[in-house]
């Protein structure tokens, strides 16, 4: 069997989990497959990437690159049209690189998960990063009606500055969705400042990170007696499907 290679491309890359992930993966399906980390400070050194490491036949795609990506591509994935940002590219033997976008299932669902028959729910998506645009990118498609709470509000439509939010806007979305990297080991103490008093037993806060387990975001959520999940179901999940859409011909 021909060896492949795999791997993960970002900045900075400290608290990945990917590369034990995949490599245990490979060996539990004793595959002879290799898995590296690719810390680049610039998209264009992507290039050399590909040029240095023809067996080279996948990667993932983590901040900050994750819609600055897509020019290097040559064809998107639905999901990743969907949500205008990669996470996931597959390379074919010929070379044709392909975008998908596996935060979207995985996101999916894990919030199915999270909220159940709970769909007449407002949510705000606290950020604008690749992450939020998968969040709203699976908001549309299962019907939740969202805004963003940003830090540049004149250029997104129907959203909201962090020192806008109020207690009566935070009392009237019972979904909270926190997208960015703020509070992330080993950053943990650091949180998103918003007016966490509107929150109480009837709203779900779910925040994409995994690490720490619980955030402070998370923490003070569930403080005022919210529902909260972290990013772990999601993060195992959107990798599977990297792991199917690569290895689809031995699975």
């Amino acid at each position: 069997m021909q060896e492949k290679e795999f791997g993960l491309i970002g900045f900075p890359l400290k608290n990945t989990f990917s590369k034990n992930y995949f490599e245990s993966k490979f060996f539990a399906n004793k595959l002879p497959y290799s898995y590296q980390n690719f810390e680049i400070k610039s998209i264009d050194e992507l290039k050399e990437i590909f040029q240095n490491h023809k067996n080279l036949k996948g990667l993932n795609v983590t901040r900050p690159y994750k819609t600055l990506v897509i020019p290097f591509l040559d064809k998107l994935d639905e999901s990743a049209k969907l949500c205008g940002a990669v996470n996931c590219i597959q390379i074919s033997n010929n070379g044709k690189k392909t975008g998908f976008n596996t935060d979207f299932y995985g996101f999916k669902k894990s919030l199915e998960n999270f909220i159940g028959s709970n769909r007449n729910l407002k949510a705000l998506v606290l950020g604008d990063g690749g992450a939020a645009k998968a969040v709203i990118a699976v908001l549309n498609a299962i019907g939740i009606t969202y805004s963003q709470v940003t830090r540049k509000t004149n250029k997104i439509e129907n959203s909201w500055n962090y020192d806008a939010l109020t207690k009566e806007i935070i009392r009237a979305h019972k979904l909270l969705i926190q997208t960015t990297p703020v509070g992330m080991f080993p950053n943990e103490n650091e949180s998103l400042i918003i007016p966490f008093e509107g929150l109480s037993d009837k709203h779900f806060c779910f925040d994409l990170i995994y690490l720490p387990e619980k955030t402070k975001f998370l923490l003070e959520s569930e403080k005022r007696g919210a529902v909260i999940k972290n990013g772990l179901e999601m993060l195992h999940l959107q990798a599977d499907e990297a792991y199917r859409i690569w290895l689809n011909e031995e699975t």
